[in-house]
């Protein structure tokens, strides 16, 4: 089983650049977005298990300079296109 985060991030505006490079170096995290809005990233976390979501956000994320703020939402079940085309194709044969 794994477990799947999204983190909001909220960074010191001069920093944003170097944080998310940062964020993206941490063990678990999968991808680092720059968006617009209240938050200023949001970064993908995927571990093997929810013991492991500390040594990520609090013990990875929050510790980076320039990362002022964090908001994690924890996935309860996780959908993907690519998981709906594989679920739409049973039966069918590719070719």
């Amino acid at each position: 089983m794994s477990v799947h985060a999204v983190v909001l991030i909220q960074c010191d505006v001069d920093e944003i650049g170097g944080a998310a490079e940062a964020i993206a170096d941490v063990d678990g995290v999968s991808e680092v977005y720059s968006v617009a809005g209240e938050f200023d990233l949001v970064a993908i976390v995927r571990v093997p298990g929810h013991d492991d979501l500390a040594k990520v956000i609090p013990g990875g994320i929050a510790r980076i300079e320039g990362v002022e703020r964090t908001e994690s939402l924890i996935a309860f079940q996780v959908y993907s296109k690519h998981d709906l085309e594989r679920m739409f194709s049973i039966g069918f044969d590719e070719g």
